[in-house]
């Protein structure tokens, strides 16, 4: 065994969400166009957005930087294209006291890049496979701004 493995097996206990989901979540209306909607991810920096319901802020839907480029590729004109078309509704979410380990496993058994996180008063935040690795592979290392920079996933 190496190093490494001994060092990921002797790890610290796993992180929960609360520790590396980040919490400033862009939304967008599913009545909005998919155009405005990669608009946002571009300049917010994020690959998924969470479609809120208006009444009880819980999720209804996620889009992805994945749907966008599969409408793209269908030659679909994202400025007619409204996001409630191509959203997934229903996502998978945890609680922020979901273990990382457990959201790994849900997020590789269901091809999850994108699991929000939502709490007792509604979507607390997301967090990506990025996130997740990063606590898998560097436990006690919390999520930060400057982390979460190059992101791209």
């Amino acid at each position: 065994m190496t190093d490494a493995q001994q060092s990921v097996q002797a790890s610290p206990t796993p992180a929960t969400f609360a520790d590396v989901m980040r919490p400033a979540l862009t939304t967008v209306e599913q009545q909005g166009h998919v155009a405005a909607a990669a608009y946002l991810m571009k300049h917010a920096g994020e690959t998924a957005l969470m479609v809120l319901d208006a009444q009880t802020d819980q999720p209804i839907g996620i889009i992805t930087e994945a749907d966008i480029a599969h409408a793209v590729a269908d030659g679909k004109d994202l400025s007619s294209v409204r996001v409630y078309e191509l959203m997934t509704i229903r996502p998978t979410v945890l609680t922020p006291t979901t273990n990382v380990r457990d959201a790994a496993k849900v997020m590789a058994s269901g091809h999850f890049r994108h699991l929000p996180v939502v709490g007792d008063a509604g979507l607390a935040g997301i967090v990506d496979i990025t996130d997740v690795c990063r606590a898998l592979l560097e436990p006690g290392v919390p999520a930060t701004p400057e982390t979460m920079a190059g992101r791209s996933a």
